[in-house]
């Protein structure tokens, strides 16, 4: 069965308008919630995407207790879309999926395949994730069978949807404490494993770090890198809203989303996936979320053109531009099969995530926060850094548990103390 494509050419059209579009992190276990609050989400009057965010029992293959939960009358922590009929799901869908609203399933699934035929089966076809990015941090499947299961799932989706959209979740892999050009590796790799199975319209992700100057730097860095590893697809740039620690206090938090949005316009991201004020206490509500989509939108849209480059962001664009591009260029030269030259690169510890704790990832780098609150290699182990570029890696001693913890509070205590 095919179905029409919404999400890709949503997008397209924003951007010729000029527009970001903002997206939340979404979902509800009941058919009555899902729908309400896509409803909300729905009616807003500026460029927003739906999202289907599933429940932790369905992300790791457990499709039974859900059913159990709602039996119960108990809450789930996300939309279990395999436990619903696909019908159901189409009816609650019915009048909002559209043209004009397009909706992501996200899942943090490692072996998404029953979950991609459930999408064709409903008629969506958009998600996100990546071989990489949903194993290392989120299970301990060896990479090998995530790699083996995101191929499938990728023929899956792609078979049964006329232009299916897949985004790469590698530009928020453990993003927080990640040098940037890791992360736009990861990503630039995925989407091109997704290519490699037939999907060819793709969103390659960034996750907002500990310095918005060195941010602007990679985000150049990634557009332009994209540009050139992923020539003839449709592809765009999609910016998460800090992945870390999130600020306690209600300026913090707003001043964060603020500049998280501002940072997604001026360097001409065209989507961004929001967080709201109140991520740092609880789940948040769909007013949460409401509101958050209205100050990113507005804060974003009323920006009418992206921002010139300082001396110091062409800097950090011009040094993780060359990091990122050895690393993809040698990653790509040992197969033609792009899921075997990911499995390599990690063998080999060419891929080594810092503080990821997965058995495939060697575990020999260690990433730190300098002065000018940039992330930096505290130990690049087998990582390719370019000669010119050895000073600005590996301390003399390593990262302790006390700085480790700092490092994780380091953007809220930043934004929480502006308002102290």
């Amino acid at each position: 069965m095919n179905v029409n494509s919404y999400f890709g050419s949503f997008i397209r059209r924003c951007r010729d308008a000029g527009l970001l579009v903002v997206q939340p992190r979404m979902g509800f276990g009941t058919i009555v919630e899902m729908r309400s609050g896509l409803s909300d989400v729905a009616k807003l009057d500026f460029p927003v995407i739906g999202t289907i965010t599933l429940d932790s029992y369905t992300r790791v293959g457990d499709y039974r207790t859900p059913q159990v939960c709602l039996d119960k009358g108990e809450r789930l922590n996300g939309y279990p879309i395999v436990t619903h009929s696909a019908k159901a799901t189409r009816n609650m869908l019915e009048g909002l999926y559209g043209t004009n609203f397009p909706v992501q399933v996200r899942h943090g699934t490692a072996l998404p395949q029953t979950i991609f035929r459930k999408l064709v089966e409903i008629g969506l076809d958009a998600s996100e994730g990546g071989p990489v990015s949903y194993c290392l941090p989120y299970s301990n499947i060896p990479l090998y069978k995530a790699i083996e299961a995101w191929a499938e799932s990728c023929h899956i989706l792609s078979d049964g949807a006329e232009r299916a959209h897949i985004e790469s979740f590698g530009g928020c892999l453990l993003g927080q404490l990640c040098p940037p050009s890791v992360l736009i590796a990861v990503a630039v790799l995925e989407c091109l494993f997704f290519h490699q199975h037939g999907v060819h319209s793709v969103s390659i992700s960034y996750a907002q770090g500990t310095s918005l100057i060195q941010d602007r730097g990679a985000i150049a860095a990634l557009r332009e890198l994209a540009g050139q590893y992923l020539s003839g697809l449709d592809w765009h740039v999609v910016l998460y809203t800090y992945m870390g620690v999130f600020p306690s206090s209600f300026e913090g938090a707003t001043a964060l989303i603020r500049d998280s949005a501002q940072l997604g316009k001026e360097t001409g991201c065209e989507r961004i996936i929001v967080k709201t004020i109140q991520e740092a206490r609880q789940i948040p509500s769909v007013d949460d979320n409401l509101y958050s989509l209205q100050l990113s939108s507005k804060t974003a849209n009323d920006i009418h053109s992206m921002k010139m480059l300082s001396p110091q962001e062409v800097a950090y664009r011009d040094e993780i531009y060359l990091e990122a591009k050895i690393l993809l260029d040698e990653i790509l030269s040992l197969d033609v099969d792009v899921g075997q030259c990911l499995l390599k690169a990690f063998n080999s510890g060419l891929l080594d995530i810092p503080y990821c704790l997965h058995a495939d990832n060697a575990g020999r780098t260690s990433s730190y926060i300098d002065t000018n609150g940039a992330l930096r290699w505290a130990r690049s182990g087998s990582v390719p850094i370019p000669s010119n570029l050895r000073y600005l890696c590996c301390r003399q001693n390593d990262v302790s548990s006390s700085e480790l913890l700092n490092m994780l509070n380091y953007v809220a205590n930043k934004y929480d103390c502006v308002t102290c």
